[in-house]
């Protein structure tokens, strides 16, 4: 039945029905589209996962996993947790700077995760940062502070104003 043969009343139904079978399509589609977190889940985190808050956590384990296009990049697990961590370079120098560069001492230390923007290809995003608890950083000094410089060979001479730079 064309245009011109059906009643007004019976037009204005069916432009009712499909505006409405119209807007039900958008809202699911909306609706998926903003869930799309949800469809895809990811086992390891995302700055959006802590919510803006800073989150203790403590090491678990450090392993090596494909991640992305099936590169190799370490991950750390967290005791309790579901999800990981995908260590970048950042990340990965604070904590050697604390705990010292063999992972497997990382064991049962803690971390602290935030969320910070960061420059990524051109473009500021939410990236996951890294940092030692306060008690942490006092209690354990580094090796290179607990042990005296060395003072073989030096002239008591010696004076700053030599070094040439």
């Amino acid at each position: 039945m064309s245009r011109q043969a059906m009643p007004d009343a019976d037009y204005e139904q069916v432009l009712r029905t499909y505006n409405d079978l119209l807007s039900q399509l958008y809202t699911t589609q909306e609706h998926i589209i903003m869930k799309m977190s949800q469809a895809f889940p990811s086992s390891f985190l995302k700055a959006s996962d802590l919510g803006g808050a800073m989150v203790t956590v403590t090491i678990g384990s450090v392993t090596m996993e494909k991640v992305g296009e099936g590169e190799e990049k370490p991950c750390i697990h967290f005791d309790g947790k579901d999800k990981g961590l995908v260590l970048n370079k950042t990340n990965a120098a604070v904590i050697v700077n604390s705990y010292g560069d063999e992972s497997d001492h990382w064991t049962g230390k803690p971390i602290q995760l935030f969320s910070a923007q960061v420059s990524f290809q051109g473009r500021m995003v939410d990236a996951i940062r890294v940092r030692i608890p306060q008690q942490q950083t006092q209690a354990a000094p580094s090796a290179a502070a607990q042990q005296p410089p060395p003072n073989v060979g030096m002239n008591s001479d010696f004076d700053d104003l030599d070094i040439p730079f």
